[in-house]
């Protein structure tokens, strides 16, 4: 599985989807449509995900949710919100660290615009070349 394929897949279908259907939608607007894309693409796409995850010998089932995860690697944070905010990264990193995954990225369909409205979070990642 290559998750940087995976990502880039990830952007480009999140821009025709932007392009599309523009700004303005609720975020679950742009969740379903993300996650049909990918589906199509085939592959394996979860919404509203819950999480589990253990804290000070405590297990907490479904202690989170996340948007869309992609095989199981990647988390997409979905947004409709006029511009990313610093809070939206920290969010989904706390949800990598959480769910241990290495990448995810927070991608707002809020914008005039969608370049420039995707962030790329890593949970100690090293892009392999």
């Amino acid at each position: 599985m290559d998750i940087e394929a995976i990502a880039s897949a990830a952007i480009d279908d999140g821009l025709r989807i932007h392009r599309d259907l523009g700004p303005g939608c609720f975020e679950s607007v742009y969740e379903v449509a993300l996650a049909a894309k990918l589906t199509r693409r085939g592959y394996r796409v979860d919404r509203q995900l819950p999480i589990d995850f253990t804290y000070d010998g405590v297990e907490y089932i479904g202690g989170f949710r996340a948007d869309i995860v992609i095989e199981r690697a990647l988390i997409i944070e979905v947004k409709s919100v006029s511009q990313i905010a610093d809070a939206h990264a920290k969010q989904l990193l706390t949800y990598l660290r959480l769910a241990n995954l290495q990448l995810g990225s927070v991608m707002n369909f809020g914008g005039e615009l969608f370049k420039g409205e995707f962030r790329r979070v890593a949970n100690n990642y090293t892009r392999h070349s």
